[in-house]
């Protein structure tokens, strides 16, 4: 009979075992299995949490001969979601021995028969200071390629079973990967947040995705934070990435990423307190029941001159009043481009083109400095596993004076922002124009940020404590590169015809779009969320310059502003006002309508 102890998997490399790996482990670099107490101090001694890599992971040639295998014999799938773009191609866990398809790739096979042999388990267990027999011999990788573009956000791994995740890098050995490349592994610090842990804003290390090495780290809730960064060049991003998995969820489950981003629960909500809007300087017929909603759409000479000095004049007559009121009673939402006057518009795009080119970004310049357009003004707003964006800090620069504005001084673009959120947006005049508009009356409340979407690094991330109690009116005014104007598509081409920066935005390729979604209960993971094919999303508003965007969201609704890629043309700048307003049920979220 065998004893208790004798069924414990011998730790390769331990005191006690000092025998040569197998013919399994072939396709390692012998010496590795030999440094277990170096790789165990590196790892332990890692910050911001444990973690470490394997350099020369495999013996010479050998992942060059799992690369021919795949260009030869994988398929890859374009998936997207609020969370990732990325190809993937073979699931590792279904490649079977004995298949056609794995009988065409026998280094690959290797590979996976070692690295969740036995004694590779328990070499990982060494390493990473786990227990000796714990980790199961369930097989779960993939081989994923990140093309440029491509980019994973944070989140902590921690789904079911999983304990240890591995990247396997098959990038290309020459030319030698360099920072300038992107697609480096991203680690982020926890920070205290009342009872549990979340990521930073921002990355605290790095890892370079360098051929023929093996980055890995423990998995655990409200810990193992870290993201895939975009890739910026030409090359692919190869890699074989996957988990070793024990018998039993890890505890604490509840405070991981994935729990977090379905939680409705206190400190879960991002978007801050409402407040109160008076209807200040209302005739007696506004303010009668529907606040004006039920009546036909007017302006009175002192609201109409007093939204002239900021809007578009075409927005304020009588017939487009009703053109925009019956297109928003008929879906539910609105694009009016061109929003803004010529004044207004003509100095926010001088200071916002004139700010990312001091910061060197978009128009495939990507940033190697997280902290680009960091100051005392902007701040970086996480948590990372939410979102990431610059916010400009309210009444943080001077009063824009009338002679300021139209001066030639240098005015940061924060400032025009803030003057129209705070003159314009909160202005009982403009709440009696969007009350018309909408059909909706005069709002009851609002709260808003000033948000910079910096291109390769910025996104928001759609989450349930972004879902309101009551339907509100969510009221956008975007800038970016671009004219603003609509494009048309050529169906022969089957491209967006327009001015190049504004095809660009529309394509989605860069992202930047601000996606509504429906929250669905499932157990189908985070990017079960949001899929660019998938029936739970309602409505789709790409970026445009100088466009206002009126969307009525109810309370099971969502929304995210997908991540910016560096090959945007500007950063994303936006007043983003939430109106909470009195609703009736029977208001849905088709597509949007324009008027331009």
């Amino acid at each position: 009979m065998t004893t208790p102890a004798s069924n414990k998997r011998p730790r390769v490399g331990s005191a006690d075992n000092t025998t040569s790996p197998t013919s399994i482990l072939d396709p390692i670099t012998p010496t590795i299995l030999q440094k277990v107490e170096q790789l165990k101090n590196l790892y332990q001694k890692a910050t911001p949490y444990p973690h470490a890599v394997i350099e020369n992971f495999c013996v010479d040639g050998f992942l060059e001969n799992i690369l021919n295998e795949l260009k030869h014999n994988s398929k890859v799938k374009f998936k997207e979601t609020d969370l990732f773009r990325v190809y993937q191609s073979i699931d590792l866990g279904n490649l079977k021995d004995g298949s056609e398809l794995a009988a065409n790739m026998p280094n690959l096979m290797k590979l996976k028969n070692a690295i969740y042999s036995p004694q590779y388990r328990s070499f990982i267990e060494n390493i990473a200071g786990l227990e000796a027999g714990s980790l199961t011999d369930e097989v779960d990788c993939a081989a994923n390629c990140h093309t440029k573009g491509c980019h994973l956000l944070c989140h902590d791994d921690v789904i079911g079973t999983r304990k240890v995740s591995y990247i396997i890098y098959l990038t290309d050995a020459e030319p030698e990967w360099k920072d300038i490349d992107g697609g480096r592994l991203e680690l982020y610090e926890a920070i205290a947040e009342g009872d549990r842990f979340v990521p930073g804003a921002l990355p605290v290390k790095t890892v370079l995705p360098a051929f023929n090495s093996m980055a890995y780290f423990v998995v655990e809730p409200g810990v193992s934070f870290h993201s895939v960064q975009e890739v910026f060049c030409d090359r692919p991003r190869l890699s074989i990435q996957g988990w070793y998995h024990t018998k039993e969820a890890p505890s604490q489950i509840e405070n991981a990423t994935l729990q977090r981003l379905k939680s409705t629960g206190n400190g879960e909500n991002t978007e801050g307190m409402f407040h109160p809007m008076t209807n200040e300087a209302a005739t007696a017929d506004e303010t009668k029941e529907g606040n004006g909603a039920e009546s036909e759409p007017t302006l009175s000479s002192e609201d109409s001159m007093f939204l002239g000095e900021y809007i578009n004049k075409a927005y304020l007559t009588e017939e487009s009043l009703k053109e925009v009121r019956t297109r928003f009673e008929d879906e539910s939402s609105v694009k009016l481009r061109h929003f803004l006057n010529d004044e207004w518009s003509s100095k926010i795009k001088a200071a916002f083109t004139r700010q990312d080119k001091e910061d060197k970004v978009g128009e495939n310049n990507p940033s190697l400095d997280y902290h680009v357009g960091i100051d005392e003004k902007w701040k970086a707003v996480g948590p990372a596993h939410k979102q990431r964006f610059l916010q400009y800090q309210e009444g943080s620069g001077s009063a824009l004076s009338a002679k300021k504005a139209s001066s030639e001084d240098v005015v940061d673009v924060g400032e025009y922002l803030d003057h129209l959120k705070q003159n314009l947006f909160q202005s009982s005049e403009f709440g009696r124009w969007i009350g018309w508009l909408s059909c909706l009356g005069f709002p009851l409340g609002y709260r808003g940020k000033i948000r910079r979407f910096r291109p390769g690094l910025d996104y928001t991330v759609a989450h349930y404590g972004i879902l309101t109690t009551n339907a509100v009116l969510d009221t956008t005014l975007c800038f970016c590169g671009g004219e603003g104007n609509q494009c048309s598509f050529d169906e022969e081409t089957n491209e967006l015809i327009g001015s190049d920066d504004d095809a660009i935005w529309e394509s989605g390729d860069v992202g930047g779009f601000e996606c509504y979604i429906e929250a669905v209960d499932d157990d189908g993971g985070a990017e079960a969320e949001y899929d660019e094919e998938d029936d739970t999303q309602l409505l789709s508003v790409s970026a445009s310059f100088n466009t206002l965007s009126l969307v009525y969201r109810d309370p099971g609704t969502m929304k995210f502003v997908k991540y910016v890629g560096s090959g945007a043309p500007s950063s994303r700048w936006d007043i983003a006002v939430e109106y909470t307003v009195k609703t009736d049920d029977e208001h849905l979220l088709p597509t949007t309508d324009e008027v331009d």
